[in-house]
């Protein structure tokens, strides 16, 4: 047998590889059955037809729908991704304390917060926010989106956060107990910068299912891109063609944002290998030592 080997399975040989194109292609063939009878349904229904697609050439369908729905979405994910990121961090970091009850504590939030399902949490703050008139009446759905949002994510990302921190080799830890590094100097010169480009995208993809989730922003009455879409559905009887349209704009905001994560995961690794490691600042190495070690050779 020619070629290499792969470690992670045996290769098919002859017969297998027939196969697996043979089912390949079957379902190639049922999902583009399924796709063409999708599609002759939504013809039948004449949601096709020209007249139902030219309001998008109209620019004042997207002032006063696309773009304020867009924005608000964006601005939603944007606010919830940077909370959740710091959030994340915070407990990630507080779920390796070296002390029991923070370790704990930090770990049952992180638990509780997961198992909530982002809908319910938005439903129940949105309500708790409109009892105590915590927000503006303009604000209150977005309070209720960004905080279910940053709760959730948060939670998710300090378990990636824990998860990269982990996955780092011990020697890089008792090197920096060796050069006599505190705990917060050691997580943030060494570990951490590390651990980032190692789990840069498992937060790529926890941004992505931000911004999606920010759709669940129309349950309670939040003027995201999703609930605009309906309402020009509702306004010009075109709702399935305006859902196709606002499909594609999510799917190029998560090209885009993947796109961007990808090439700054790129520039990190470079970069890495262009400086040779980590260099820890003189002045932030504590240079106390135990007697008769000497730590100036």
């Amino acid at each position: 047998m020619t070629g290499k080997a792969s470690v992670l399975y045996d290769a098919p040989g002859p017969v297998a590889r027939v196969r697996n194109i043979l089912y390949s292609l079957v379902v190639l063939a049922a999902v583009l059955v399924a796709g063409w009878y999708v599609y002759r349904g939504f013809a039948d229904q004449g949601q096709f037809t020209a007249d139902k697609w030219e309001p998008f050439l109209d620019g004042a369908v997207w002032t006063t729908y696309i773009l304020p729905g867009l924005e608000g979405t964006v601005v939603a994910a944007a606010l919830s991704i940077v909370f959740a990121l710091v959030l994340g961090m915070i407990f990630g970091i507080a779920r390796l304390s070296d002390h029991r009850w923070v370790r704990w504590t930090a770990g049952t939030i992180v638990e509780i917060a997961r198992a909530i399902p982002v809908l319910i949490l938005m439903i129940f703050l949105f309500a708790l926010y409109s009892e105590y008139d915590l927000f503006d009446s303009e604000y209150l759905a977005l309070g209720a989106v960004v905080t279910a949002l940053t709760i959730y994510n948060g939670s998710v990302i300090a378990e990636i956060v824990r998860a990269g921190i982990l996955s780092l080799p011990k020697g890089q830890t008792e090197a920096g107990v060796a050069l006599g590094l505190r705990k917060g100097q050691l997580m943030r010169l060494i570990l951490l910068p590390q651990a980032i480009t190692a789990m840069l995208p498992a937060l790529v993809s926890q941004m992505v299912v931000a911004l999606k989730d920010s759709a669940l922003g129309y349950v309670i009455t939040y003027e995201e891109v999703v609930r605009s879409a309906q309402q020009l559905g509702a306004a010009e009887s075109n709702t399935i063609p305006a859902l196709i349209v606002v499909a594609i704009i999510m799917i190029l905001l998560n090209v885009l944002l993947s796109t961007i994560a990808t090439r700054l995961e790129k520039r990190l690794r470079s970069g890495r290998r262009k400086r040779g490691g980590a260099v820890v600042a003189a002045d932030t190495v504590i240079t106390d030592a135990a007697p008769g070690v000497d730590i100036t050779k």
